[in-house]
């Protein structure tokens, strides 16, 4: 008997699940994708791993066997992706960038999600879905995404959704804003701050930065992971707010943390860059490890996404998407003129 993994069949509950099928599926799925990055480092490996998976589930329904591991890979695998995410952060480097950089980050980060999540609710698009498409776009891409959804417990379809959004959109932006920098005739340091400033995940900043030139990639990289220490803060935000909502409710059962655990963990490793002394090897193993994760998790993520899923959608996520992109590189732009 074969199913489709839906979003909904897909979560794991209890410890009865057979992961081991799924989650090996996970990680030869992450293998490929990095194999792909290799040979064409322009590729996003995020980007092949959901279209892999995506690609894998529609072609034909995968075994029932593999709907826990699956499962488990989209949501533990990803919050292991973000908690090692922190160290590549160190605090003094952002301190570092200086006062006016650091006001465009916050800027960014907090217009973004709130521009974000207003547009969203003129488009009549549901507070979960909304919140999510607003932290991917605006702090970090899937590592967002994964967070805000620790703390807000969303739909697999939603989480699925905003994923695949912010990993093709940003993709298209490293194409994008290097030419624009081209043709607003940008020096390199004012591109390489809009495109820290404006570009979802931090690969993506990276092969953009390459593209820009001339010193663009040291800075656009600093001030992408200024945005990306903002999930700290953000996620305490989401986490107060979804406490309220519930106790509004009359919700009877256990409120969920302020901060998710792996939040926590993520902020200690910030903190384990930044005061202590952490060899090359190390940092270079965890990035490896990291990008391996969140490549397994988007597979799994990707095999949640069905086609008739995204029918029953609509247009109006892929709308908001557009529109949080303009958004969030526009006050970038603005930003990189003034401080750049």
């Amino acid at each position: 008997m074969t199913i489709a993994i839906a979003p909904s069949t897909a979560r794991v509950r209890g410890s009865n699940g057979r992961l081991l099928p799924g989650v090996g599926l996970s990680l030869l799925g992450a293998g490929v994708a990095i194999g792909v990055n290799l040979a064409l480092p322009q590729v996003s490996t995020l980007l092949v791993a959901i279209l892999l998976g995506a690609g894998l589930a529609n072609l034909r329904p995968l075994p029932e066997a593999m709907a826990p591991g699956l499962g488990w890979s989209g949501r533990r695998l990803l919050r292991a992706g973000v908690v090692l995410l922190g160290l590549q952060l160190s605090l003094r480097e952002i301190v570092g960038l200086g006062p006016g950089v650091l006001v465009l980050v916050v800027c960014v980060v907090a217009g973004g999600i709130t521009g974000t999540l207003l547009i969203g609710r003129l488009l009549g698009i549901g507070w979960s879905q909304r919140l999510l498409i607003a932290c991917g776009f605006s702090i970090c891409g899937a590592a967002a995404v994964a967070a805000a959804d620790g703390a807000i417990d969303s739909d697999e379809e939603e989480v699925a959704t905003a994923v695949a959004l912010v990993v093709a959109f940003g993709t298209a932006m490293i194409g994008i804003i290097p030419l624009l920098v081209a043709l607003l005739g940008l020096a390199p340091h004012a591109g390489g701050v809009w495109a820290g400033a404006s570009i979802h995940e931090v690969a993506q900043v990276v092969a953009a930065g390459g593209v820009i030139g001339g010193g663009a990639l040291g800075v656009a990289v600093v001030i992408k992971l200024a945005r990306v220490l903002m999930l700290a803060p953000v996620l305490a935000w989401i986490g107060w707010r979804q406490r309220v909502r519930l106790a509004d409710a009359s919700y009877d059962g256990k409120l969920p943390p302020l901060v998710p655990l792996f939040v926590v963990g993520f902020c200690a490793l910030v903190a384990v860059h930044t005061w202590v002394p952490v060899p090359p090897w190390a940092l270079s193993g965890g990035k490896t490890l990291e990008t391996g994760l969140l490549a397994a998790a988007m597979f799994a993520l990707g095999c949640g996404v069905r086609v008739q899923s995204l029918r029953r959608v609509g247009p109006r996520p892929i709308v908001l998407a557009v529109l949080a992109t303009v958004l969030v590189s526009t006050i970038g732009l603005v930003g990189a003129l003034l401080v750049g």
